[in-house]
């Protein structure tokens, strides 16, 4: 149940160490003294604390290309407060404990005992961050201050923790214990993508699986790029459009404007569109070289013309000087409407696929919602000659009904440690409770191993698993949900 918080004073804080709050790369600040438990304030930045050290020093060299992205936004007449924190306890730690402190945060060890200073310890303050719905400014101070008043007291919800509750609780169980971190290659793989991930939007999607494998990402605050991907709603459009549609455009244009949106679609399914290869007046429209060869033509407008069949074969027979590589490719035929007789009888007699525009879009709407989910060489059984509309619907169902066996698997695995408290679970017991879960589909222990495995993989980051002696022995946990998007 959310709550409204109020809130009067802000926390002082060194920029850098701010944004990695935010960002999830660290839970724990060094305030300098001790904070009560429950206290709760807005989060300010504020560098004074740190400027006799360079940033070189105080922070890892990993994480310098983000601490430098932060101190550029810096503001020298205002700062702006995205955050706000509850206090979930505070630890002290000499200086015995620094290597091991150093390797689970962002400071260096002579970042931590430039911290620790003539002190015998350090106080390390464990922060649940929550984001403000809006950021608000606040006047720069020239004296550094650990705590200051609010220019008027804030209420703000609860409802947007960085976290989620488990995600927190069990990294500050690994900072207490000060337990060494699992994937130290992978913490230094997404530093050296966070500055990559800025311009590069193939940078940032791995950025954010492996910040939300790494448990330093809520996977509900990471959604795809819409509008980058708006394109795919206009493809049957695009394909049912004709002149009369269309004011202003010839059907020569909408065809073109169609085959442009089908060479997107299938480079975006994972096919490598051959460029030489174009259409227009006397061109193939598609031909693509991998994973394997692929000739297709491209009608728009109310239906396929009868001879597109044979159009196809003689363009393809013109146009690509490997003959034997044309009766090897998979031939495709993208067009509006329900094929003719004539139509679906030439092209079975030249083992051509024919589907709608619709058919394609779900495709690249399914792996739009599941990246890497459609199985080319899967897919490749399904494009049957003549009309393959509904074996192609039969190869979704199938991908579909995969991807909600695995989240039911994963709610599984999340549900029994919601329910029990336990850090994680054996496959044994998943495997009890599987069959008491209204379960999908019939499954051997080893065939749940196996999909609990992948779930687990880096790539995927569903699941985080702890290997055992053997795989009866592995254990799993809960890492992110797979939600179920419809792709009708």
């Amino acid at each position: 149940m959310s709550e409204t918080v109020l809130l009067d004073t802000v926390l002082c804080l060194p920029d850098v160490d701010i944004e990695a709050l935010i960002k999830g790369r660290i839970i724990a600040v060094m305030p300098g003294r001790f904070i009560n438990l429950g206290r709760q304030f807005a989060l300010c930045p504020n560098d004074i604390s740190i400027n006799s050290q360079p940033h070189e020093q105080y922070y890892h060299s990993s994480f310098l290309s983000f601490a430098q992205i932060a101190l550029a936004k810096l503001d020298s007449e205002k700062n702006l407060i995205k955050a706000w924190a509850k206090c979930e306890g505070c630890n002290m730690f000499t200086l015995e404990s620094f290597d091991a402190l150093s390797k689970l945060s962002i400071w260096t060890k002579q970042g931590l005992q430039h911290k620790l200073g003539q002190r015998p310890h350090i106080f390390l303050v464990y922060l649940r961050v929550y984001l403000l719905p809006k950021p608000i400014e606040i006047s720069t101070h020239s004296q550094y201050s650990l705590f200051l008043p609010l220019p008027a007291s804030l209420s703000v919800p609860d409802t947007a923790p960085i976290l989620s509750d488990r995600i927190f609780a069990q990294r500050k169980h690994q900072l207490e214990n000060l337990q060494p971190p699992l994937h130290p290659e992978l913490e230094e793989l997404q530093c050296a993508l966070a500055s990559l991930a800025i311009t590069n939007p193939t940078a940032k999607l791995l950025d954010e699986d492996i910040r939300v494998f790494l448990g330093w990402s809520n996977s509900k605050q990471i959604k795809q790029p819409s509008t980058n991907l708006a394109w795919i709603n206009d493809i049957a459009f695009l394909g049912n459009r004709s002149k009369e549609q269309d004011e202003g455009k010839s059907n020569y244009q909408a065809g073109t404007d169609f085959e442009k949106i089908v060479r997107k679609s299938l480079e975006y399914l994972g096919f490598t569109v051959d460029e030489f290869h174009r259409g227009g007046a006397g061109g193939i429209d598609i031909f693509c070289s991998q994973p394997y060869p692929l000739v297709g033509e491209c009608k728009a407008g109310k239906k396929i013309p009868n001879d597109t069949a044979v159009q196809l074969l003689n363009l393809g027979t013109l146009r690509l000087q490997n003959q034997e590589l044309l009766k090897q490719a998979i031939k495709l035929i993208i067009g509006p409407g329900e094929p003719t007789t004539q139509l679906k009888e030439a092209a079975k007699v030249h083992s051509m696929a024919i589907i709608n525009p619709e058919t394609l879009e779900k495709l690249v709407q399914l792996e739009s919602n599941y990246r890497n989910s459609v199985d080319l060489f899967k897919l490749k059984t399904y494009l049957k000659a003549g009309s393959s509309d509904q074996e192609v619907e039969k190869y979704l169902d199938q991908v579909y009904k995969e991807i909600s066996l695995r989240s039911h698997l994963i709610q599984l695995v999340k549900k029994h440690q919601v329910n029990t408290g336990d850090e994680n679970v054996e496959v044994a017991t998943l495997y009890g409770a599987y069959g008491y879960s209204s379960p999908p589909q019939a499954l051997s222990r080893e065939e749940m191993h196996e999909i609990l495995i992948e779930l687990s993989s880096p790539l995927t980051g569903y699941l985080g698993r702890i290997k055992g002696t053997d795989w009866k022995s592995d254990r799993f946990y809960f890492l992110r949900d797979l939600p179920i998007t419809s792709i009708s």
